[in-house]
Protein backbone atom coordinates (compact mmCIF):
# COMPACT_ATOMS: atom_id res chain seq x y z
CA UNK A 1 0.00 0.00 0.00
CA UNK A 2 1.43 3.43 -1.22
CA UNK A 3 1.00 6.88 1.18
CA UNK A 4 -1.12 9.05 -0.69
CA UNK A 5 1.84 11.72 0.08
CA UNK A 6 4.76 9.29 -1.18
CA UNK A 7 6.60 10.95 -3.82
CA UNK A 8 5.27 14.61 -3.89
CA UNK A 9 7.10 17.68 -4.12
CA UNK A 10 4.58 19.54 -1.57
CA UNK A 11 2.74 17.80 0.68
CA UNK A 12 -0.70 19.21 3.01
CA UNK A 13 0.01 18.24 6.19
CA UNK A 14 -2.84 18.32 9.53
CA UNK A 15 -1.82 18.76 12.81
CA UNK A 16 -4.07 17.91 15.25
CA UNK A 17 -3.46 19.92 18.87
CA UNK A 18 -2.04 23.29 18.21
CA UNK A 19 0.05 23.99 22.00
CA UNK A 20 3.63 24.01 22.67
CA UNK A 21 4.06 20.93 20.42
CA UNK A 22 1.83 21.56 17.49
CA UNK A 23 2.09 24.87 17.05
CA UNK A 24 6.02 24.68 16.34
CA UNK A 25 5.53 21.79 14.03
CA UNK A 26 3.05 23.27 11.76
CA UNK A 27 5.50 26.28 11.23
CA UNK A 28 8.75 23.66 11.15
CA UNK A 29 5.97 21.80 7.80
CA UNK A 30 5.69 25.71 6.01
CA UNK A 31 9.45 25.75 6.47
CA UNK A 32 10.41 22.66 4.81
CA UNK A 33 7.82 23.73 1.80
CA UNK A 34 4.67 22.10 2.52
CA UNK A 35 1.62 23.11 3.37
CA UNK A 36 -0.19 22.50 7.13
CA UNK A 37 -3.82 22.94 8.34
CA UNK A 38 -3.47 22.84 12.22
CA UNK A 39 -6.67 21.28 14.18
CA UNK A 40 -8.00 22.82 17.89
CA UNK A 41 -11.02 22.65 19.57
CA UNK A 42 -10.19 26.31 20.76
CA UNK A 43 -12.04 28.44 18.73
CA UNK A 44 -9.61 31.06 20.46
CA UNK A 45 -5.98 29.29 18.86
CA UNK A 46 -7.91 28.76 15.69
CA UNK A 47 -8.52 32.56 15.18
CA UNK A 48 -5.52 33.84 16.71
CA UNK A 49 -3.25 31.70 13.70
CA UNK A 50 -5.58 33.03 11.08
CA UNK A 51 -5.38 36.43 12.16
CA UNK A 52 -1.17 35.79 11.94
CA UNK A 53 -0.90 36.11 16.19
CA UNK A 54 0.81 34.19 18.80
CA UNK A 55 -0.18 32.94 22.06
CA UNK A 56 3.03 31.27 23.03
CA UNK A 57 5.90 33.45 23.93
CA UNK A 58 9.03 32.15 22.54
CA UNK A 59 6.50 31.50 18.80
CA UNK A 60 7.36 35.23 17.31
CA UNK A 61 3.95 36.24 15.88
CA UNK A 62 5.94 37.24 12.87
CA UNK A 63 6.64 33.80 11.96
CA UNK A 64 3.07 33.24 11.78
CA UNK A 65 1.94 35.88 9.91
CA UNK A 66 4.70 35.43 7.34
CA UNK A 67 3.34 31.56 7.16
CA UNK A 68 -0.14 32.79 6.51
CA UNK A 69 0.43 36.02 4.22
CA UNK A 70 1.98 33.01 2.00
CA UNK A 71 -0.78 31.29 2.32
CA UNK A 72 0.79 28.49 3.17
CA UNK A 73 -0.69 27.58 7.00
CA UNK A 74 -4.56 27.96 8.30
CA UNK A 75 -6.14 26.77 11.39
CA UNK A 76 -9.66 25.20 11.83
CA UNK A 77 -11.86 23.60 14.37
CA UNK A 78 -13.63 21.53 11.39
CA UNK A 79 -12.21 17.59 11.58
CA UNK A 80 -14.48 17.25 8.21
CA UNK A 81 -11.56 18.75 6.75
CA UNK A 82 -9.40 15.98 7.61
CA UNK A 83 -9.60 14.50 3.64
CA UNK A 84 -7.89 17.32 2.82
CA UNK A 85 -4.80 16.27 3.81
CA UNK A 86 -1.95 13.38 3.28
CA UNK A 87 -0.83 13.05 6.79
CA UNK A 88 -2.68 13.54 9.99
CA UNK A 89 -0.31 14.01 13.51
CA UNK A 90 -1.92 13.91 16.64
CA UNK A 91 -0.16 16.32 19.48
CA UNK A 92 -2.68 16.28 22.14
CA UNK A 93 -2.30 16.50 26.04
CA UNK A 94 -1.78 13.01 27.81
CA UNK A 95 -2.23 13.90 31.60
CA UNK A 96 -2.74 11.82 34.88
CA UNK A 97 -5.97 11.76 36.37
CA UNK A 98 -6.74 12.53 39.87
CA UNK A 99 -5.58 8.71 40.89
CA UNK A 100 -2.46 9.13 39.53
CA UNK A 101 -3.12 6.90 36.00
CA UNK A 102 -2.80 7.47 32.73
CA UNK A 103 -5.56 9.81 30.92
CA UNK A 104 -5.67 9.02 27.30
CA UNK A 105 -9.08 10.40 26.58
CA UNK A 106 -7.73 12.81 24.17
CA UNK A 107 -6.26 10.87 22.00
CA UNK A 108 -9.46 8.71 21.88
CA UNK A 109 -11.46 12.04 21.33
CA UNK A 110 -9.01 12.78 18.26
CA UNK A 111 -9.33 9.66 17.10
CA UNK A 112 -13.32 9.78 16.99
CA UNK A 113 -12.92 13.14 15.37
CA UNK A 114 -10.53 11.86 12.60
CA UNK A 115 -12.04 8.39 12.22
CA UNK A 116 -15.42 9.46 9.94
CA UNK A 117 -13.06 11.57 7.66
CA UNK A 118 -10.14 9.34 7.38
CA UNK A 119 -9.43 8.19 3.88
CA UNK A 120 -7.51 5.28 2.17
CA UNK A 121 -4.05 5.60 2.26
CA UNK A 122 -3.45 9.05 4.57
CA UNK A 123 -0.78 8.46 7.40
CA UNK A 124 -2.03 9.03 11.03
CA UNK A 125 1.54 9.91 13.48
CA UNK A 126 0.32 10.38 17.34
CA UNK A 127 2.83 12.53 18.95
CA UNK A 128 1.37 12.36 22.27
CA UNK A 129 3.72 11.25 25.02
CA UNK A 130 2.05 7.40 26.41
CA UNK A 131 2.43 3.97 27.61
CA UNK A 132 3.68 1.00 24.73
CA UNK A 133 0.88 -0.20 22.87
CA UNK A 134 -1.01 3.06 23.07
CA UNK A 135 -1.10 3.85 19.36
CA UNK A 136 -2.35 -0.15 17.81
CA UNK A 137 -4.15 -0.96 21.12
CA UNK A 138 -5.96 1.89 21.79
CA UNK A 139 -5.65 4.65 19.13
CA UNK A 140 -6.13 2.10 16.38
CA UNK A 141 -9.81 0.55 17.04
CA UNK A 142 -10.84 3.58 17.34
CA UNK A 143 -10.12 4.76 13.96
CA UNK A 144 -10.70 1.54 12.51
CA UNK A 145 -14.02 1.10 13.29
CA UNK A 146 -14.83 4.90 12.77
CA UNK A 147 -13.34 4.58 9.53
CA UNK A 148 -14.16 1.03 8.21
CA UNK A 149 -10.33 1.08 6.75
CA UNK A 150 -7.64 -0.97 8.08
CA UNK A 151 -4.29 0.25 9.86
CA UNK A 152 -1.34 -1.35 7.18
CA UNK A 153 -3.62 -2.34 4.75
CA UNK A 154 -6.08 0.75 4.27
CA UNK A 155 -4.16 3.37 5.96
CA UNK A 156 -1.01 3.70 7.67
CA UNK A 157 -0.24 4.42 11.02
CA UNK A 158 2.99 4.97 13.43
CA UNK A 159 4.41 6.94 16.61
CA UNK A 160 6.77 9.41 16.65
CA UNK A 161 7.60 11.23 20.38
CA UNK A 162 6.95 14.92 20.57
CA UNK A 163 10.84 16.52 21.91
CA UNK A 164 9.85 20.11 22.01
CA UNK A 165 12.08 21.88 24.96
CA UNK A 166 10.01 25.10 24.86
CA UNK A 167 12.40 28.14 25.10
CA UNK A 168 15.41 26.47 24.78
CA UNK A 169 16.89 28.62 21.80
CA UNK A 170 19.78 25.73 21.29
CA UNK A 171 17.25 23.27 20.54
CA UNK A 172 14.18 24.19 17.97
CA UNK A 173 12.32 21.54 16.25
CA UNK A 174 14.37 21.07 12.89
CA UNK A 175 17.44 20.47 15.49
CA UNK A 176 16.05 17.10 17.49
CA UNK A 177 15.90 14.01 16.12
CA UNK A 178 12.39 12.18 15.28
CA UNK A 179 12.30 8.78 16.84
CA UNK A 180 9.64 6.81 14.07
CA UNK A 181 8.23 3.82 14.79
CA UNK A 182 5.03 2.49 12.59
CA UNK A 183 2.20 -0.17 13.42
CA UNK A 184 3.79 -2.47 9.90
CA UNK A 185 7.61 -1.46 7.91
CA UNK A 186 5.37 0.05 5.09
CA UNK A 187 3.69 2.55 7.42
CA UNK A 188 7.54 3.36 9.61
CA UNK A 189 8.79 4.05 5.93
CA UNK A 190 5.69 6.84 5.16
CA UNK A 191 6.21 8.22 8.62
CA UNK A 192 9.63 8.68 7.59
CA UNK A 193 8.58 10.17 4.65
CA UNK A 194 6.59 12.88 6.13
CA UNK A 195 9.07 14.00 8.77
CA UNK A 196 12.27 14.16 5.78
CA UNK A 197 9.61 16.76 4.11
CA UNK A 198 10.05 19.27 7.03
CA UNK A 199 13.67 19.06 7.08
CA UNK A 200 14.10 16.84 10.18
CA UNK A 201 16.48 14.02 11.00
CA UNK A 202 14.60 10.32 11.35
CA UNK A 203 15.98 7.86 13.36
CA UNK A 204 13.63 4.45 13.07
CA UNK A 205 12.46 1.42 15.09
CA UNK A 206 10.94 -1.57 14.72
CA UNK A 207 7.33 -0.43 15.84
CA UNK A 208 5.39 2.46 17.73
CA UNK A 209 6.02 0.30 21.37
CA UNK A 210 9.30 0.73 20.69
CA UNK A 211 8.89 4.66 19.65
CA UNK A 212 7.04 4.85 23.06
CA UNK A 213 9.32 3.54 25.22
CA UNK A 214 12.07 5.56 23.63
CA UNK A 215 10.37 8.70 24.90
CA UNK A 216 9.57 7.24 28.19
CA UNK A 217 13.10 6.34 28.95
CA UNK A 218 14.36 10.00 27.82
CA UNK A 219 11.69 11.43 30.73
CA UNK A 220 12.53 8.92 33.45
CA UNK A 221 16.03 8.93 33.07
CA UNK A 222 15.44 13.01 34.04
CA UNK A 223 12.87 12.24 36.47
CA UNK A 224 15.14 9.53 38.48
CA UNK A 225 18.30 11.95 38.59
CA UNK A 226 16.55 15.23 39.41
CA UNK A 227 15.01 12.98 42.05
CA UNK A 228 18.56 12.05 43.38
CA UNK A 229 20.05 15.14 43.30
CA UNK A 230 16.47 16.48 45.12
CA UNK A 231 17.48 14.14 48.16
CA UNK A 232 20.54 15.03 47.80
CA UNK A 233 19.76 18.41 48.96
CA UNK A 234 18.17 17.66 51.71
CA UNK A 235 20.73 15.35 53.09
CA UNK A 236 23.53 18.00 52.13
CA UNK A 237 21.22 21.04 53.64
CA UNK A 238 21.53 18.55 56.88
CA UNK A 239 25.05 18.62 57.05
CA UNK A 240 25.77 22.31 55.81
CA UNK A 241 26.67 21.78 52.73
CA UNK A 242 25.82 23.88 49.84
CA UNK A 243 24.48 21.08 47.03
CA UNK A 244 24.81 23.90 44.12
CA UNK A 245 28.61 24.36 45.06
CA UNK A 246 28.96 20.59 44.99
CA UNK A 247 27.03 20.01 41.50
CA UNK A 248 29.30 22.84 39.95
CA UNK A 249 32.52 21.10 41.27
CA UNK A 250 31.03 17.49 40.40
CA UNK A 251 30.67 18.75 36.46
CA UNK A 252 34.26 19.73 35.70
CA UNK A 253 34.85 16.22 35.23
CA UNK A 254 35.02 15.72 31.29
CA UNK A 255 33.24 12.12 31.26
CA UNK A 256 30.86 9.80 33.72
CA UNK A 257 28.92 12.54 34.70
CA UNK A 258 26.20 15.00 34.03
CA UNK A 259 24.34 17.45 35.65
CA UNK A 260 21.25 17.28 36.69
CA UNK A 261 19.74 20.40 39.90
CA UNK A 262 17.12 20.60 42.24
CA UNK A 263 14.45 22.45 42.79
CA UNK A 264 11.04 23.19 44.23
CA UNK A 265 9.59 19.95 42.62
CA UNK A 266 9.03 18.71 39.20
CA UNK A 267 7.11 20.44 36.38
CA UNK A 268 6.02 20.79 32.36
CA UNK A 269 4.60 18.37 30.24
CA UNK A 270 6.29 15.40 30.57
CA UNK A 271 8.80 14.82 33.52
CA UNK A 272 6.40 14.75 36.44
CA UNK A 273 3.84 12.70 33.91
CA UNK A 274 5.40 10.08 31.99
CA UNK A 275 6.95 7.92 34.21
CA UNK A 276 3.46 7.07 35.59
CA UNK A 277 1.81 6.04 32.27
CA UNK A 278 4.99 3.16 32.52
CA UNK A 279 4.42 2.48 35.80
CA UNK A 280 0.60 1.89 35.16
CA UNK A 281 1.38 -0.26 32.31
CA UNK A 282 3.84 -2.31 34.04
CA UNK A 283 1.64 -3.56 36.42
CA UNK A 284 -0.53 -4.90 33.89
CA UNK A 285 2.54 -6.97 33.57
CA UNK A 286 3.04 -8.24 36.63
CA UNK A 287 6.00 -6.11 37.31
CA UNK A 288 7.23 -3.60 39.85
CA UNK A 289 8.88 -0.09 39.12
CA UNK A 290 10.01 0.79 42.62
CA UNK A 291 13.37 2.52 41.26
CA UNK A 292 10.90 5.03 38.90
CA UNK A 293 8.02 5.05 41.74
CA UNK A 294 10.45 5.95 44.96
CA UNK A 295 11.83 9.09 42.32
CA UNK A 296 8.16 10.14 41.70
CA UNK A 297 7.66 10.31 45.72
CA UNK A 298 10.66 12.32 45.84
CA UNK A 299 9.87 14.77 43.51
CA UNK A 300 6.47 15.14 44.85
CA UNK A 301 7.38 15.59 48.11
CA UNK A 302 9.98 19.27 47.06
CA UNK A 303 7.06 21.14 47.87
CA UNK A 304 6.12 20.13 51.28
CA UNK A 305 10.27 20.15 51.90
CA UNK A 306 10.56 24.04 50.39
CA UNK A 307 7.30 25.28 53.04
CA UNK A 308 8.94 23.55 56.01
CA UNK A 309 12.40 25.53 55.44
CA UNK A 310 10.65 28.64 54.94
CA UNK A 311 8.16 27.61 58.38
CA UNK A 312 11.49 26.98 60.12
CA UNK A 313 13.33 30.47 58.57
CA UNK A 314 10.54 32.44 59.90
CA UNK A 315 10.40 30.98 63.29
CA UNK A 316 14.09 31.79 63.72
CA UNK A 317 12.78 35.22 63.12
CA UNK A 318 10.32 35.00 65.98
CA UNK A 319 7.56 34.91 63.13
CA UNK A 320 4.79 32.01 61.54
CA UNK A 321 3.76 31.51 58.54
CA UNK A 322 0.04 31.75 59.80
CA UNK A 323 -0.69 35.53 58.68
CA UNK A 324 2.75 36.11 56.69
CA UNK A 325 3.52 37.70 53.85
CA UNK A 326 4.66 35.43 50.66
CA UNK A 327 5.95 36.92 47.36
CA UNK A 328 5.76 34.09 45.20
CA UNK A 329 8.38 34.80 42.84
CA UNK A 330 7.72 32.85 39.44
CA UNK A 331 4.36 30.27 38.15
CA UNK A 332 6.22 29.00 35.09
CA UNK A 333 7.55 25.67 35.92
CA UNK A 334 10.90 26.80 34.31
CA UNK A 335 12.77 29.73 33.25
CA UNK A 336 11.48 32.08 30.63
CA UNK A 337 9.21 30.42 29.52
CA UNK A 338 5.23 31.38 30.38
CA UNK A 339 4.26 27.06 30.44
CA UNK A 340 2.57 26.67 33.44
CA UNK A 341 1.69 23.07 33.01
CA UNK A 342 2.28 20.96 36.35
CA UNK A 343 4.23 23.88 38.07
CA UNK A 344 5.27 23.26 41.41
CA UNK A 345 4.75 26.71 41.89
CA UNK A 346 0.83 25.90 42.29
CA UNK A 347 1.68 23.28 44.86
CA UNK A 348 3.34 25.79 46.79
CA UNK A 349 0.80 27.89 46.89
CA UNK A 350 -1.75 25.28 48.12
CA UNK A 351 0.52 24.52 50.51
CA UNK A 352 1.23 28.37 51.89
CA UNK A 353 -2.39 28.82 52.01
CA UNK A 354 -3.12 25.91 53.67
CA UNK A 355 -0.93 27.21 56.38
CA UNK A 356 -2.83 30.69 56.58
CA UNK A 357 -0.11 32.71 54.73
CA UNK A 358 -1.14 35.53 52.57
CA UNK A 359 0.61 35.27 48.74
CA UNK A 360 0.77 36.98 46.20
CA UNK A 361 2.84 36.33 42.60
CA UNK A 362 5.15 38.27 40.59
CA UNK A 363 5.52 36.39 36.77
CA UNK A 364 7.02 38.74 34.06
CA UNK A 365 5.26 35.84 31.57
CA UNK A 366 2.49 34.94 33.65
CA UNK A 367 0.00 38.61 34.07
CA UNK A 368 -2.85 36.93 34.53
CA UNK A 369 -3.12 33.39 36.02
CA UNK A 370 -5.40 31.43 33.25
CA UNK A 371 -8.28 28.94 34.27
CA UNK A 372 -6.31 25.26 34.29
CA UNK A 373 -8.28 22.27 35.36
CA UNK A 374 -5.79 21.32 38.61
CA UNK A 375 -5.79 25.26 39.75
CA UNK A 376 -9.26 27.06 39.16
CA UNK A 377 -9.16 28.67 42.39
CA UNK A 378 -6.11 31.23 40.98
CA UNK A 379 -7.82 31.77 37.28
CA UNK A 380 -8.21 35.72 37.35
CA UNK A 381 -5.37 36.76 39.75
CA UNK A 382 -2.97 39.06 38.47
CA UNK A 383 0.93 39.27 38.82
CA UNK A 384 2.11 42.30 41.21
CA UNK A 385 4.67 44.58 39.82
CA UNK A 386 8.09 43.65 41.49
CA UNK A 387 9.11 46.79 43.14
CA UNK A 388 11.07 47.70 46.38
CA UNK A 389 7.89 48.38 48.29
CA UNK A 390 6.41 44.97 47.15
CA UNK A 391 9.51 43.38 48.58
CA UNK A 392 9.94 45.43 51.75
CA UNK A 393 6.54 44.71 52.48
CA UNK A 394 6.74 40.80 52.20
CA UNK A 395 7.70 38.98 54.68
CA UNK A 396 9.75 36.41 52.48
CA UNK A 397 10.41 36.26 48.73
CA UNK A 398 10.29 32.90 48.01
CA UNK A 399 11.83 31.89 44.55
CA UNK A 400 10.61 29.32 42.84
CA UNK A 401 11.35 30.21 38.86
CA UNK A 402 14.24 31.80 37.84
CA UNK A 403 13.14 33.91 35.19
CA UNK A 404 16.13 36.06 33.62
CA UNK A 405 14.69 39.23 33.51
CA UNK A 406 14.41 39.38 37.26
CA UNK A 407 16.44 41.63 39.08
CA UNK A 408 17.53 39.54 42.29
CA UNK A 409 19.81 41.90 43.04
CA UNK A 410 16.96 44.19 43.91
CA UNK A 411 15.20 41.03 45.36
CA UNK A 412 18.04 40.45 48.11
CA UNK A 413 18.37 43.69 48.48
CA UNK A 414 14.98 44.72 49.54
CA UNK A 415 13.24 41.56 50.71
CA UNK A 416 13.51 40.55 54.43
CA UNK A 417 13.98 36.81 53.50
CA UNK A 418 14.44 35.36 50.53
CA UNK A 419 13.96 31.78 49.96
CA UNK A 420 15.57 30.79 46.63
CA UNK A 421 14.92 27.19 45.32
CA UNK A 422 16.72 27.38 41.97
CA UNK A 423 20.26 29.44 43.05
CA UNK A 424 19.02 32.06 41.45
CA UNK A 425 21.21 34.62 43.69
CA UNK A 426 23.92 32.35 43.82
CA UNK A 427 25.73 34.91 41.66
CA UNK A 428 25.10 37.76 43.73
CA UNK A 429 27.94 39.72 45.90
CA UNK A 430 28.50 37.80 49.42
CA UNK A 431 27.07 41.15 51.16
CA UNK A 432 23.91 40.73 49.15
CA UNK A 433 23.24 37.14 50.29
CA UNK A 434 23.55 37.39 53.96
CA UNK A 435 19.47 37.02 54.06
CA UNK A 436 19.39 34.37 51.50
CA UNK A 437 18.17 30.72 52.15
CA UNK A 438 18.42 28.30 49.71
CA UNK A 439 16.02 25.68 50.71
Amino acid sequence: MAWVGAGKQELTVGVVGLGYVGLPLVLQFFRGGNRALGFDVDPGKVAAINAGKSYIRHIPPEEIAAARKAGRIEATTAFSRVPEVDAIIICVPTPLTAHREPDISYILSTGQQIGPHLKKHQLVVLESTTYPGTTDEDLRPVLEKLSGLKAGTDFHLAFSPEREDPGNPKFKTADIPKVVGGFTEACGQAAQELYKKAGIKVVPVSSTRAAESAKLLENIFRCVNIAMVNELKVVFDRMGIDVWEVINAAKTKPFGFMPFYPGPGLGGHCIPIDPFYLTWKAREYGVATRFIELAGEINAGMPQYVVSRLLEALSDRGKTLKGAKVLLLGLAYKKDVDDMRESPSFGLWDLLLARGAQVTFHDPYVPVVPKTREHAQFAGLRSAPLTPELLSGCDVALIATDHSCVDYAMVARCAPLVADTRNACGNLPPELRGNVMRC
